[in-house]
């Protein structure tokens, strides 16, 4: 009997959520753009009040937690979800997953202190057009960012209640590193709109 090889359906409903997340966030960018054109003095002003450097650094954070993140999906995919010594190169999903963790909640950490420096400056969610398209972008993603970290800790529990680990175990810890892949290449985006372009 021949042997059908199906896609594997975790992987296959976690692109297509991460396709409808996508229309989201282009939503987000339309408003950000359409409140923009309308008051570009007020951008003018607000953005001065941006800490390109700081966040800069909190990006680099973010963009680099995916870096861990995929050499976490190749211990899964090597089936190994504990290291085997103390070396990076012997790592496991587990070790490569809590860095992960610790790097993305840096990033939220760092966010959250942006907010109340920017706030400290009167750039609130009701301040103004400005303030209120900020908010609203980064805080959505900033939420993305969070429901992403306790995907982690629920994937980390996973690993350390399973005596054998799974092809099927693995295909769950890739859909979270799709998730968080997705995750940081929005912020690059937001981070390029928001902090760069003038």
């Amino acid at each position: 009997m021949p042997v059908v090889n199906r896609p594997n359906s975790v992987a296959v409903g976690t692109i297509v959520w991460l396709a409808s997340e996508v229309m989201f966030f282009a939503g987000l960018f339309a408003i950000y753009f359409s409140l923009r054109s309308m008051a570009p003095e007020i951008w003018a002003e607000q953005t001065e009040k941006l800490n390109i450097s700081f966040s800069l650094m909190n990006t680099t954070v973010l963009v680099l937690s995916s870096v861990t993140c995929q050499f976490g999906v190749f211990a899964a995919e090597r089936l190994q979800p504990r290291r085997t010594g103390w070396a990076p190169s012997k790592w496991g999903v587990i070790e490569w997953f809590w860095l992960t963790y610790a790097m993305g909640a840096f990033f939220v950490v760092g966010q959250v202190y942006e907010y109340a420096v920017l706030t400290s400056e009167w750039v609130t969610l009701n301040s103004d057009a400005y303030g209120s398209a900020f908010y609203l972008t980064t805080g959505f993603h900033g939420l993305h960012v969070t429901i992403g970290l306790i995907a982690f800790v629920i994937m980390i529990g996973r690993m350390y209640a399973l005596k054998h680990f799974t092809h099927r175990d693995a295909s769950s810890m890739i859909a979270v590193s799709y998730y968080w892949h997705f995750v940081d290449v929005v912020w690059i985006g937001l981070f390029l709109v928001i902090y760069v372009l003038k």
